[in-house]
């Protein structure tokens, strides 16, 4: 490190809108007028590296038929199936993955239990930069994460934590987090865009030219977002993304995936002892579904491509300061009150003067219009008194003019709906037509075609 520090290392401040080059930072670029769009640049006297890009092996180049393909037995498990699942069937031999989400929502937690699981098959580094090696521990204990294989070091220097990467090689590397790192030839400050990618580049290097897959931790921003520039979303191979909406589950999404499918989700509830993986997610979060009760409905939702059967529930109540009020959780605001207006002026089921209540049981966040149907019938079924049968779920988009649009996955759907008992469903006309008679029988469940909402609402 003492050497490091010696060299004597100059900056420049880039303009990432014009390229303009300045010798000092300036809150406004002089060139185009654009507000903090410097960025400090290492100018000179950086130690060398063997790949700016830090994925350079030094071979000769070959035909790309002649590459051995990555198969599921070279992957590693995490001991989680929610999570290799989302990962496509585990990590890969030098993947950089980036787990994200909301504070307090369980990266840390979700991560430790991950690091267990795959210190069964080798040691592991688990680089901390915002606990002590005694809260890591702690918390590692009370969700049964503490294994003799997993090593923990608390350091923010990046240069230091590849040092014991290289002397330990470890099967795998984690980071929590990459705000917190920097690297001591850059005199910014941690957590800045220069120091997030700089530290980020050196850990991709150090995974792509050893092969050790290694997990980054990132902050997100007050609007979801990944923090730091986008430049960090592109260099890793894999984005993981952690939601959570108040309640006890949480939806693991792959936004990014070089190595799998980015239509997969994990499920996941977050307990005293840590977060448990739901297996069967359609069934817990139908667990507790009040049976004869207005407002009441089960869809079918397809997250990705996987089928969840959630409770969507209505109230209709008289408004109680002469306007109608709309309160929405779980689905958007102004999805419903478009739904309302169709209602009332297709399907002769007008409460726009009425309060409404729209919530989607167990904290999911549901944002497919297929889901459209299913919040109609809810609304209607409240304003009228009248309970819709328990056996009964529905799925499909409702359009402007009151027709019922057909959907994506409407095999998936069904499978699921049948594999929990439910006898009947309401699906859009076109999407009975497209299933063969065979998918129809192995369902055995009573298929209602609509193409009206008024229809569909009839029915029920």
């Amino acid at each position: 490190m003492a050497k490091i520090k010696a060299l004597k290392v100059r900056t420049a401040y880039r303009c990432q809108a014009c390229a303009h080059v300045e010798s000092r930072w300036l809150g406004r670029c002089p060139a185009c007028q654009e507000w903090s769009s410097l960025v400090e640049e290492i100018e000179a006297a950086a130690p060398p590296r063997p790949s700016a890009a830090g994925v350079a092996d030094g071979a000769s180049p070959i035909s790309i038929v002649e590459v051995v393909e990555i198969s599921a037995k070279d992957r590693r498990s995490c001991g989680i199936g929610e999570l290799d699942r989302v990962l496509g069937g585990g990590l890969v031999a030098g993947c950089l993955v980036l787990l994200g989400g909301d504070p307090g929502v369980g990266k840390s937690t979700l991560l430790v239990q991950a690091l267990a699981g795959l210190a069964r098959s080798g040691r592991v580094l688990y680089a901390t930069g915002e606990e002590s090696v005694a809260q890591t521990a702690m918390r590692a204990r009370r969700v049964g994460a503490a294994d003799a294989r997993l090593a923990v070091v608390a350091e923010t220097d990046v240069e230091k934590i590849l040092a014991h990467a290289r002397a330990e090689l470890p099967a795998i590397l984690a980071v929590d987090s990459i705000q917190t790192m920097y690297t001591p030839l850059l005199d910014s400050i941690p957590g800045s865009l220069a120091q997030v990618r700089e530290c980020a580049s050196r850990l991709m290097q150090f995974a792509k030219t050893t092969g050790v897959p290694t997990i980054l931790v990132g902050h997100v921003t007050k609007d979801g977002a990944l923090a730091g520039p986008k430049t960090l979303e592109h260099l890793v191979d894999v984005v993981l993304q952690l939601e959570g909406d108040g309640g006890p589950y949480r939806i693991l999404r792959a936004h990014k995936n070089r190595f799998g499918s980015t239509q997969e989700i994990g499920v996941f509830e977050m307990r005293g002892a840590g977060i448990a993986e739901v297996t069967n997610p359609s069934a817990h979060l139908l667990a507790e579904r009040p049976l004869g009760a207005p407002g009441s409905v089960v869809v079918a939702s397809a997250d990705g491509a996987r089928p969840l059967l959630v409770e969507i529930q209505a109230l209709v109540a008289p408004a109680s300061a002469g306007v109608g009020r709309r309160t929405a959780a779980g689905v958007d605001g102004n999805r419903v009150s478009l739904l309302l207006a169709v209602l009332a002026q297709r399907a002769s089921c007008d409460v726009l003067d009425r309060d409404v209540f729209v919530n989607v049981a167990g904290g999911i966040r549901l944002g497919e219009p297929a889901i459209d149907l299913g919040v109609a019938c809810a609304i209607a079924s409240s304003a009228r008194g009248r309970a819709i049968d328990a056996r009964t779920v529905m799925f499909g988009e409702v359009g402007l003019a009151g027709e019922i649009r057909a959907v994506p996955l409407c095999e998936q759907r069904l499978g699921e709906a049948a594999r929990l008992g439910f006898t009947r469903a309401l699906i859009p006309a076109q999407n009975l037509a497209r299933l063969d008679p065979a998918s129809r029988a192995a369902t055995g469940m009573e298929l209602v075609a609509v193409d009206r909402l008024v229809a569909a609402i009839a029915e029920l």
